[in-house]
């Protein structure tokens, strides 16, 4: 066994395990959200997918809370539920810039 890893827990071990899956995950929602800034266009973008995303991230957190995990990895939840967050309000944006566009082109 790994020296650093001796003498943990099996809750130690899922805790750690479990932060590694949501930083893993995590790190592609700041490159998601820089996207959409710069896009300025909800072409190519999921809002379902991205629901999808935000209210895992809340079931999570709720499930960690009435577990009574309240412990490191809910830091990381509340993170990127934070990033899904802003990505929403690009959405939003987005979606009102496309609606300009359009009626702007509109003969």
């Amino acid at each position: 066994m790994v020296v650093w890893l001796e003498g943990l827990g099996a809750e130690d071990y899922r805790n750690f395990f479990e932060m590694l899956f949501l930083v893993c995950f995590g790190i592609a929602w700041p490159l998601t959200v820089l996207k959409s800034y710069r896009s300025r266009t909800t072409k190519g973008k999921s809002l379902a997918f991205t629901l999808f995303g935000w209210f895992g991230y809340l079931f999570g957190i709720t499930a960690r809370i009435l577990g009574g995990a309240i412990d490191y990895p809910l830091v990381f939840y509340f993170l990127n539920m934070g990033m899904v967050s802003l990505d929403l309000l690009l959405y939003a944006r987005n979606h009102r810039i496309d609606l300009q566009r359009e009626q702007r082109q509109a003969p």
